[in-house]
């Protein structure tokens, strides 16, 4: 009796420490590269790219472009065009920039691309969804007034924008901007763009 009482806590032992070494095996596999995606809001849509996914406030009118009518720098478009004019965009530029190893040196890159007119209103370090080792980005707020030319605003009309850049798990830089008429985006809608991010 005695025997076989100890025969079945061993059993329960064994038992036990296979659940627990498969419980931790999974937790090591989930854990290599991060699963966690960026929080798109209901009603925004989605950009994806070899590099990295964004959402863009569909529910506010933006549409994603097609690949044959944008520029060749962008990765992805997604436009928003009241009038016939582009009073709000969300681009995604690849590799845009050589040197660059990491988000400190991406943003420099990118910042240089926001204008001279631009006034930075704010610069931070944030922590983006995704790839473990491409989740340190940086963002800067600016804002500058639109120079009327491409079928933007008319010259004057006062713009507010949002870029994060960095360095995705391959080592390519990325930058992704947020420029819209003033007051048509709030500081939520800023915020949750910026949420949006998943790096690959």
């Amino acid at each position: 009796m005695a025997a076989a009482t100890a025969r079945a806590a061993v059993n329960r032992s064994r038992t036990l420490g296979a659940a627990v070494a498969a419980a931790i095996g999974l937790t090591l596999l989930t854990g290599c590269g991060s699963s966690d995606a960026g929080a798109v809001p209901d009603g925004w849509g989605k950009l994806d790219t070899k590099s990295l996914s964004v959402g863009y406030p569909k529910d506010k009118g933006y549409k994603e472009q097609p690949a044959a009518d944008r520029s060749k720098s962008n990765a992805a478009v997604a436009l928003k065009t009241e009038g016939g004019l582009r009073t709000g965009m969300v681009s995604v530029q690849l590799d845009f920039a050589t040197g660059v190893d990491d988000a400190g040196e991406a943003a420099a890159a990118a910042g240089a691309g926001i204008g001279l007119g631009a006034t930075r209103k704010a610069t931070s370090d944030v922590r983006l969804a995704g790839e473990e080792s491409a989740r340190d980005a940086r963002r800067i707020d600016y804002e500058f007034t639109s120079s009327g030319r491409e079928q933007t605003p008319a010259s004057g009309t006062p713009m507010t924008g949002v870029v994060v850049a960095g360095v995705d798990s391959k080592d390519v830089p990325f930058a992704i901007r947020i420029n819209a008429v003033k007051g048509s985006l709030s500081a939520k809608d800023l915020d949750a763009f910026v949420g949006s991010i998943t790096v690959k």
